[in-house]
């Protein structure tokens, strides 16, 4: 029980230490990262469609 106590007690002195966002800035870097989530996605999913179309035009043919 000694090191748990331990433990939790130098967790919470090392999260005193922790530099947090601002609210503004999480909610930037928010918007960032769903932006490139979807133009990554978008990008995949050209990426698919191209291959697949080539990949059925090869086989019909």
């Amino acid at each position: 029980m000694n090191k748990i106590t331990q433990f939790l007690r130098e967790a919470y002195s090392e999260m005193k230490k922790v530099s947090w966002p601002t609210r503004e800035l999480t909610i930037q870097y928010t918007i960032l990262v769903i932006m490139i989530s979807i133009a990554v996605a978008t990008f995949l999913g050209i990426l698919d469609y191209t291959f697949g179309s080539f990949i059925k035009n090869i086989i019909l043919k």
